[in-house]
């Protein structure tokens, strides 16, 4: 018995490692892939009451409370195993709102170093914590600070060689993760039916984003700014989880 839950442990995480030493390969055998100038050239540009972009700016509200929420439940959280990877993904989230907000103010590579920026961190901090409940509460301490190092170097490696596929995978790989866990990992906690709404909420966000122009012309509000809404409402799913989640009792 010992022996076969050895063995499905090491299944598991065989597939997760592939899975994430496999991505980074074979995004790298990729030729590289440069910043679009056409990126900044955004659907809805209007301005309101001074703000130019205005939608794309005040759409950035609600990352900015789900962050103090999720900051606010983590910090009253009783079992604090995961503490820190859930600490800096909701402060990442924070910074997300007043990242994205500047750039959109003036959009640029320049301005967009500190919209990514923090979505960097928090991307890699929500891989983090979800690793410490599905693979080892150790790994918290072993990763969080390479994990973080690597977020930000990505951002920096795009901005100064104009080549995003560092940063692509740090923002692609979590998602993967999380999805992993949910198909093949049994977490320490209830309530993962949450995580897997949460990463749907992103996944449509990103598919709306590249409908800007088409999503805009339907509902006249752009496909950003409808992205900015569709991820904050995943990272109120993730405080949700937070919240309601419980111990199993057999984890």
């Amino acid at each position: 018995m010992i022996r076969t839950s050895l063995t499905l442990i090491n299944w598991r995480v065989g597939l997760l490692l592939s899975f994430i030493a496999g991505s980074l390969f074979w995004l790298f055998t990729l030729d590289p892939i440069p910043q679009n100038p056409a990126y900044h050239a955004f659907a809805d540009s209007g301005s309101w009451f001074g703000i130019p972009n205005t939608w794309n700016v005040i759409s950035n509200v609600p990352f900015l409370i789900a962050g103090f929420w999720g900051v606010h439940m983590v910090l009253s959280l009783k079992d604090q195993r995961s503490y820190t990877g859930w600490l800096v993904l909701f402060v990442g989230i924070c910074f997300v709102s007043f990242g994205s907000a500047y750039y959109h103010w003036n959009p640029s590579n320049d301005s967009l170093v500190w919209d990514r920026l923090p979505m960097t961190v928090g991307f890699m901090g929500l891989f983090v914590a979800l690793t410490g409940e599905y693979v080892g509460q150790k790994w918290i301490r072993i990763l969080l600070v390479p994990a973080i190092v690597i977020g930000a170097s990505s951002v920096l490696v795009w901005h100064l060689t104009d080549d995003l596929r560092f940063y692509a995978w740090v923002q692609g790989m979590p998602l993967g993760v999380v999805a992993i866990y949910l198909l093949v990992f049994k977490s320490a906690y209830s309530h993962t039916w949450t995580l897997a709404i949460a990463l749907s909420a992103y996944i449509l966000a990103k598919v709306v984003e590249s409908y800007d122009v088409e999503v805009f012309d339907m509902i006249a509000l752009s496909g950003h700014s409808l992205k900015h809404l569709l991820a904050a409402t995943g990272c109120f799913l993730l405080v949700s989880y937070i919240q309601h989640r419980g111990p199993r009792q057999n984890a």
